[in-house]
């Protein structure tokens, strides 16, 4: 999926839609994309000036982006909407910079209720580990 596919189904728009490819999907059960950093970005510019670093926050947010693609590219779930309502356990093990390729991968691990759970996983180059963790989702449909 590029990005014209992402915008159809995430409600993410500029600045805030951090993935720019879905590389692999699974409806319902997994999604693969790519987050390509940029010094160009308006989180560059404050953190920190001349050494920039993408914040965790906004890894996050990416992998809950994945996370929503892999739910919202089932059969009748367009327009809904998935939001972020709890971690556990995410570990932040590298820093990434401008210029880095962030592969996330989101995999759900069990529904209960509207409640969806997910292991995600970032990483850049040769499977370098950024980010890994557990993390749920409530979807409004």
């Amino acid at each position: 999926m590029e990005r014209d596919e992402i915008e159809a189904l995430l409600p993410h728009r500029h600045p805030f839609l951090m993935v720019d490819r879905i590389l692999e999907v699974e409806p319902g059960q997994r999604a693969v994309g790519q987050k390509f950093v940029s010094e160009d970005e308006p989180w560059a510019q404050g953190h920190f000036p001349g050494n920039p670093v993408f914040p965790g926050v906004l890894i996050t947010e990416s992998l809950a982006q994945v996370a929503a693609i892999a739910y919202l590219a089932q059969e009748g779930a367009a327009g809904a909407m998935v939001y972020l309502v709890g971690l556990d356990g995410l570990r932040f093990r590298r820093i990434v910079r401008p210029g880095d390729v962030l592969r996330l991968e989101a995999t759900v691990t069990r529904k209960r209720r509207g409640l969806w759970f997910f292991e995600g996983r970032a990483t850049v180059g040769d499977e370098e580990r950024v980010a890994d963790g557990s993390f749920m989702a409530k979807v409004d449909a």
